[in-house]
């Protein structure tokens, strides 16, 4: 669901996205060949349906819209990774909250395990420089 949320930047859009998802799921799961783990197929399909969702309407609200009762710091870094390009966010994400690994965030987002470690690696770096950016 989160990363649906990630990639849509609406709760109600993005619980669409993900139902939505895991009937493609059932429906197509005798196309899934076991090249890969069954967990990527999974969460590829779940981008897939969320980016599709993207394209086909207008987000309602803004990213980076978050509730002013968190903590400035949590609110910086949100803030940071908004700003970050979908791939990044989205590798991220996949990376350090779903903990998926290399072989599994390549698979689910349709890119080599090079271009994982890479943008990772180039994610953190812009993180790093918005977050220097913020004034304290």
């Amino acid at each position: 669901m989160r990363v649906a949320v990630a990639i849509l930047h609406d709760e109600e859009r993005a619980a669409d996205a993900v139902q939505e998802a895991f009937a493609t799921a059932v429906r197509r799961r005798r196309r899934f060949r076991g090249d890969g783990a069954l967990e990527a197929w999974v969460w590829r399909i779940v981008v897939n349906s969320a980016r599709g969702a993207a394209a086909r309407e207008l987000p309602k609200g803004l990213p980076g819209e978050w509730s002013d009762e968190q903590p400035s710091a949590v609110a910086d870094i949100r803030a940071a990774v908004v700003r970050l390009p979908e791939r990044q966010r989205l590798a991220l994400f996949l990376r350090y909250y779903a903990d998926l690994d290399y072989d599994a965030i390549a698979a689910a987002l349709g890119i080599s395990v090079g271009t994982v470690g890479a943008t990772l690696n180039t994610a953190r770096a812009n993180l790093r420089g918005l977050l220097e950016e913020v004034p304290s």
